[in-house]
């Protein structure tokens, strides 16, 4: 069987870190968080972070699919480019490939979540600051053209989102 790249796409807040990580330690799978990636550039000294992030992160999951590991990714994925790309590092690799976009519907809750987001990443320190909600309002963020899972986390619980999703990774096995 193929390794497993699912890519965890949503603005920030959304709750998309929350569902990737549970599931990458469910799955024991390798967990690739841009936000990680990003202050870790940042945190070196370069002056911005744009795609490089995504470069490294793309370059990882590569060398993770080639040793048949499955890749959980976390990140916004805002671009048909980005989700290109994503499709292409699972192609390239002889991966299969799972999309999951999460969102909240709930425009007050998804601001109260960005607005009390606690420094608990351990990579918050230094040049990397998480985005005000000011930002993720005006973030551009494409609308899909491709398949996708969509969850969202205003409806529902956090243990029925993951039974959604451990079943979806199930199919895909």
């Amino acid at each position: 069987m193929s390794p497993l790249l699912i890519v965890f796409s949503g603005l920030p807040g959304s709750g998309k870190s929350t569902l990737a990580l549970g599931l990458a330690a469910h799955l024991n799978a390798v967990y690739l968080r841009l936000d990680t990636i990003e202050a870790a550039l940042l945190n070196a000294g370069l002056p911005s972070v744009g795609v490089e992030g995504y470069a490294v992160a793309y370059a990882l999951a590569a060398d993770a699919l080639r040793l048949r590991q499955t890749v959980v990714a976390d990140c916004v994925n805002p671009l048909t480019v980005t989700r290109e790309a994503w499709q292409a590092v699972a192609r390239d690799n002889s991966s299969r490939s799972l999309d999951v976009e999460v969102i909240c519907s709930d425009a007050q809750e998804h601001r109260r979540r960005v607005e009390t987001r606690r420094a608990d990443e351990g990579n918050w320190a230094g040049r990397w600051k998480p985005p005000t909600w000011e930002a993720v309002a005006r973030h551009d963020y494409a609308a899909w053209t491709s398949a996708r899972t969509v969850i969202d986390t205003a409806k529902g619980r956090k243990a029925e989102h993951m039974a959604k999703i451990k079943a979806l990774t199930a199919a895909h096995s």
